[in-house]
C-alpha cells in the first residue's frame, strides 16, 4: 500500500534565512503534523521529493517518511510554491491512517460526445475541473471520468451525479455543477429572429 519512502532530516533551524539556505542547498522546509502529534518541522531533499510525487497518484502518493528514525505515513497535503519560479517553498505532511478515510481532490476527465447538445448548436461549460472526495488512500482514483454522452440542451452534472468507484464518496455539496449546458452564439442568434 505504501507507495515510496522518503528521507527527511530534524535538524533544520526555523526562520526564513535558513528556508533559504535549506532552498539553495537542494531541500525543501516541511513541517509533519497529525492527530496526537506535535508538529515537527523537517526538510526534505527537493528531487527525492519530485520523484515520490511523480507518480500516477501526484500528491494522494501515501508516503513512508522516515524523519531520522522516526517513521510516518503521510500526504503532502500543502505545497507553497515560489510565486515566481514556481519551485516548491514548503511542504505540509499530514500522518495519516491507511485504513482510515482522507480527504483527497482527484482531477474530473470529461469522456464522450454529446451530440445532441452539439446539432442544437449549444455549448458545454465545464465549472468544475477537480473533485473533493472522502476515500481511504490505497482507495484514491487517479481521476474520474465524467460520461457527457448522454446530456441534451438545458442539462447539467452535478456532484451528486458523477460516478465514482467503489469506497469513494464526495467530500463536499452534491449539488454543485460540474458540467453545464447553455446555448451557443448560433442557438441564441436562432431565437433572437424568431
Amino acid at each position: 500500500m505504501i507507495e515510496t519512502t522518503l528521507q527527511a532530516s530534524t535538524d533544520r533551524a526555523q526562520g526564513s534565512r535558513n528556508s533559504r539556505r535549506l532552498r539553495t542547498a537542494g531541500s525543501i522546509p516541511a513541517v509533519v503534523y497529525g492527530e496526537g502529534v506535535n508538529p515537527l518541522p523537517v526538510s526534505v531533499d527537493a528531487k527525492s521529493f519530485r520523484t515520490a510525487v511523480s507518480g500516477e497518484q501526484g500528491l494522494n502518493t501515501l508516503i513512508d517518511l522516515d524523519a531520522d528514525g522516526q517513521k510516518f505515513i503521510v500526504m503532502a497535503r500543502e505545497i507553497q510554491r515560489h510565486p515566481v519560479r514556481g519551485t516548491v517553498a514548503h511542504i505540509d505532511f499530514q500522518i495519516v491512517d491507511p485504513n482510515k478515510p482522507v480527504v483527497a481532490v482527484i482531477p474530473l476527465h470529461m469522456v464522450g460526445d454529446a451530440v445532441e447538445v452539439r446539432h442544437a448548436d449549444w455549448e458545454i461549460d465545464q465549472q468544475l475541473f477537480n473533485l473533493e472526495v472522502l476515500a481511504r488512500p490505497d482507495k484514491i482514483p487517479t481521476h474520474v471520468e465524467v460520461d457527457i454522452s448522454h446530456l441534451t440542451p438545458g442539462d447539467a452534472i452535478r456532484v451528486g451525479d458523477v460516478v465514482l468507484p467503489e469506497g469513494v464518496t464526495p467530500a463536499g455539496d452534491h449539488a454543485i455543477s460540474v458540467v453545464n449546458t447553455h446555448a451557443g452564439r448560433a442557438a441564441k442568434t436562432a431565437d433572437a429572429k424568431s
